[in-house]
């Protein structure tokens, strides 16, 4: 089936109901409604998903929460209860996904199991997300982004020696999510291309995307028997590659990537024919081998030049080169701007702006839809699939789903 992009997502039709927290899941689901998929997030009556209350910066709401959950609709189920699991299943019998990544064990718990959602829902996609993956000595642990950054090896390539750091963006929970996102896409496609069913399961865990990520890192490792020290803002691979302070007080990164570069660099820029010479710098190992010395005669005409010479010069000589920025810097970063990537979106206490999802698809403009207060579409949700009024009231009464939901400066709102 073609679906016109002007018309409708490119997921358009496709229902996911999510058992998610934090970020990996959420980023997943978030992804697939930029896409135009309908994300029904089902979240405990009791707070909801922990990532609500990491801070209150955001209008007096989480900045992780907004910004991995808009476009999706909250529906508060008490899935410790009999009726409450039973109202789960009945949405799982209209949905076409089920995303999830809860603690260890709770999803079979649960009765969620692969062999139960293939006898219940027999057509459904499921996918869960976890720490380690199954069937390992890790398989029981908790794992949150940093852990599992740590126990990969990320954080030990990642700032300077001696001085492991963790990235800074939370790397393991979005190419996680981003990687299940890509793999319910290719189901769905899957889909297209055989006709409905059966029921898919997958499972993607933080630690095996970790480790695809630090693929470079481990074959280097396999086949020259050396760990590679972190080297801050460069990159043990190639040379020269940096930060380098400029004369105004601002930082401008410079790369180079082949032999050809490094002699335009050398040339053109830092007028060292010298350099450009040099046997020892001829090729990348080489100058990866001498890279101090590289930096510094770098570093030392950076120092003697403003930002915008350096890039001017750069620019002129087609090598690569960038301005360190701040967040804040990047907020008002004209590439963003000039471009018109931000929009604003709702939110339960006001508008905020959030950026476009990276894909621009010709046509397709992204819904970006409202990040949802807690339990706001239990009601509406709940009567799509046939229950009504004095039903929800006995659900609620019995402890079964979430209080009616009260918009935020009301009496009842959390």
């Amino acid at each position: 089936m073609i679906i016109d992009p002007q018309a409708a997502g490119p997921l358009a039709g496709v229902t996911v109901v999510a058992l998610e927290q934090a970020v990996s899941a959420p980023m997943c689901t978030r992804t697939l409604a930029d896409f135009g998929a309908r994300v029904i997030k089902v979240e405990n009556p009791d707070g909801g998903d922990f990532a609500r209350y990491y801070d209150d910066v955001v209008e007096g709401q989480a900045a992780h929460f907004v910004w991995v959950n808009r476009g999706k609709e909250s529906v508060t189920l008490n899935l410790k209860s009999g009726a409450g699991v039973e109202l789960l299943h009945t949405l799982l019998d209209r949905a076409d996904v089920l995303v999830s990544n809860l603690a260890p064990g709770a999803i079979d718990r649960l009765g969620l199991s692969a062999a139960e959602l293939e006898g219940r829902h027999p057509d459904l996609i499921s996918l869960s997300i976890d720490g380690f993956g199954a069937g390992g000595p890790l398989s029981h642990k908790r794992a949150y982004d940093l852990l599992v950054q740590a126990e990969s090896g990320v954080c030990s390539v990642t700032g300077t020696a001696g001085e492991p750091a963790k990235p800074g963006p939370p790397v393991a929970d979005v190419t996680t999510g981003l990687y299940a996102a890509l793999s319910i896409v290719a189901a769905l496609c899957g889909r297209l291309r055989r006709g409905p069913g059966p029921g898919t399961t997958i499972a993607v865990s933080l630690f095996d995307t970790m480790a695809e990520m630090m693929g470079y890192h481990l074959t280097y490792a396999r086949h020259s028997g050396i760990d590679q020290q972190p080297l801050g803002m460069s990159s043990p691979a190639v040379a020269p590659y940096g930060a380098y302070g400029t004369a105004d007080g601002q930082t401008v990164v410079l790369g180079t990537t082949n032999d050809r570069e490094w002699q335009r660099l050398a040339t053109d820029i830092l007028d060292r024919p010298d350099l450009a010479a040099d046997e020892r710098f001829r090729t990348n190992p080489g100058r990866v081998a001498h890279r101090g010395e590289l930096d510094t005669a770098i570093g030392t005409w950076c120092a003697h030049n403003d930002l915008a010479d350096i890039q001017a010069a750069a620019d002129a000589a087609g090598i690569g080169n960038s301005r360190y920025n701040t967040p804040s810097e990047v907020l008002a970063h004209p590439q963003l701007s000039e471009r018109d990537r931000w929009r604003g979106i709702d939110t339960p206490n006001g508008p905020i702006p959030s950026l476009l999802p990276p894909a621009v698809i010709e046509g397709y403009h992204p819904p970006m839809g409202a990040v949802p207060g807690l339990g706001e579409h239990t009601d509406a949700v709940l009567t799509e699939i046939g229950c009504d009024a004095g039903e929800i009231a006995q659900w609620r009464d019995a402890g079964a789903i979430g209080p009616a939901y009260a918009p935020a400066g009301t009496a009842h709102a959390r």
